[in-house]
């Protein structure tokens, strides 16, 4: 089945969905790669266990250390795989805090054996510098050489170019027989703050690439900022509280680098009940975040042109005066029963970011029924999640069952797209536009139906020459399978 003039992929994931991304490129009959191993999330919850065969897995590559693309490495261990697990140099140094607290909530709390699988975990990555092709030709029995781009979704996220097969130098020449497979992994959108926007590569033969918003496009950035800006007024105004569910990596950074843009540029101003934006409180209620965040600072060779120069003006975006990070779990609790009883203007940035569990719930659970709170959502919603419950049914006055209980919503709903880490559907089709030599094939994955037959449409009318498949799903509803690249 696997033969060298036709390899394939199989999807364990990520393909008809948007978590659980997983992937394994076969190069040679025998032997593969597989890019991500994610979690399941949402209505996608399934078994984190691996159940489908890694005997031909020689490596894995890791595109960012967002859950749903890493969240299986540990059981990927304990099913065996002893193979280089290649990364960039930024999600090198996330990755193990990342998988650390993924242990400890899901899989056991004992400190030796996390510690033993930590260990284990270092001795196998190996951090590849971006835009550098590195051979592997040592673990394949044909030439394979792979290379990771910025793909500005969270700091450290690639997509990545695999060549297959032997020809001229540089695979750019006419005589060139190698293939040429791009997986996108998480494409982020312009203008992301401290991250570089994504450049499409030189060629792809074959590109699989994600459609979470394959259906839609997101506000500019101007405008979403503004948003924010009027949700925060609001806030002050009635001195109520901001929720804003985020995942401890990533969207936290962000929102607390727009926060010190709007902070820094309303400084002393008041409104008319007399509160000022300088009373304003944004409370970071996650030790997780807080510790990414202390990597972004120390990780600052990473960021893009526009973090270096707020450096140099000596402003700090992501340690500005204003934050309070809530550490124990006692003083959590606290800070949740001050805010349900004292009308305090505050933000509060909580995981998870899908409000299927963390310290948000506690913070929905007090205050949903409160005129004057606010839940602004700021990144995609799963199916399945308490987010696209109270998504969908809060801004009709409905309600939302958490823990089996049911809450009302009184508290006003707010979506921003524009703050989305994700690329949206013309930031996508341009991945495309902008390839000197367009591939012959794109598979749409990490996306729900309407997002990739959204995507498939467009690109059909743009680009007729391209072959778009859909992965299909089998009949376990998770893992899906596409025949040829």
């Amino acid at each position: 089945m696997h033969t060298n003039s036709s390899p394939i992929i199989l999807h364990h994931g990520g393909a008809a969905q948007v978590t659980g991304s997983c992937h394994e490129l076969f190069c040679h009959d025998g032997e593969s790669i597989l890019v991500d191993c994610g979690l399941f999330q949402g209505a996608q919850v399934v078994s984190p266990q691996i159940d489908f065969s890694i005997k031909a897995v020689r490596a894995l590559i890791v595109t960012h250390v967002h859950l749903d693309h890493v969240g299986r490495i540990p059981y990927l261990l304990a099913a065996g795989f002893s193979g280089p697990i290649y990364c960039s140099r930024a999600s090198a140094a996330l990755l193990p805090v990342v998988l650390e607290d993924a242990l400890k909530v899901g899989v056991t709390r004992n400190r030796q054996l996390i510690s033993k699988a930590l260990k284990r975990l270092q001795c196998q990555i190996v951090a590849v510098e971006m835009g550098r092709w590195l051979s592997l030709d040592g673990l394949f029995s044909s030439s394979v050489s792979i290379k990771f781009q910025p793909a500005g979704h969270i700091l450290g996220s690639a997509y990545i170019q695999i060549r297959l097969g032997s020809g001229e130098r540089g695979g750019t020449h006419t005589g060139d027989h190698r293939q040429v497979v791009v997986f996108s992994g998480d494409l982020g959108a312009p203008y992301a703050p401290l991250l570089s926007a994504p450049k499409s590569p030189w060629r792809a033969d074959t590109l699989i690439l994600e459609s979470t918003y394959g259906d839609r496009l997101h506000e500019q950035r101007r405008f979403r900022r503004r948003h924010l800006q009027q949700a925060i007024e609001r806030a002050l105004e009635n001195r109520g509280v901001i929720l804003i569910p985020a995942f401890s990596i990533g969207r936290t950074q962000e929102l607390l680098y727009e926060l010190e843009t709007l902070i820094h540029g309303q400084r002393n101003r008041s409104l008319t009940n007399g509160m000022a934006w300088d009373d304003l409180e944004v409370v970071v209620d996650s030790p997780l975040a807080a510790r990414f965040t202390e990597l972004y600072q120390q990780l600052r060779s990473c960021w893009d042109r526009e973090g270096h120069a707020r450096l140099r003006q000596g402003r700090h975006p992501l340690s500005f005066q204003q934050i309070t990070t809530i550490d124990s779990h006692e003083e959590h609790l606290q800070t949740v029963r001050y805010l349900k009883k004292k009308a305090r203007p505050c933000i509060v940035i909580a995981a998870s970011g899908m409000c299927t569990g963390g310290r948000i719930v506690d913070y929905l659970k007090a205050l949903l029924g409160d005129e004057r709170t606010d839940i602004l959502f700021v990144g995609y919603q799963g199916e399945g999640t308490a987010g696209r419950e109270i998504q969908t049914y809060g801004p009709r006055g409905g309600y939302v069952m958490i823990d089996g209980h049911r809450y009302t919503i009184k508290a006003g709903v707010t979506t921003l797209s524009g703050y989305s880490a994700h690329a949206d559907q013309s930031n996508l089709l341009n991945f495309i536009r902008r390839m000197r030599h367009r591939p012959r094939r794109v598979l749409l994955v990490h996306g729900e139906k309407s997002g990739r037959e959204g995507l498939r449409e467009k690109i059909n009318g743009e680009f007729p020459e391209i072959d778009v498949i859909l992965p299909r799903r089998l009949s376990d509803n998770r893992r899906t399978y596409c025949e040829t690249v």
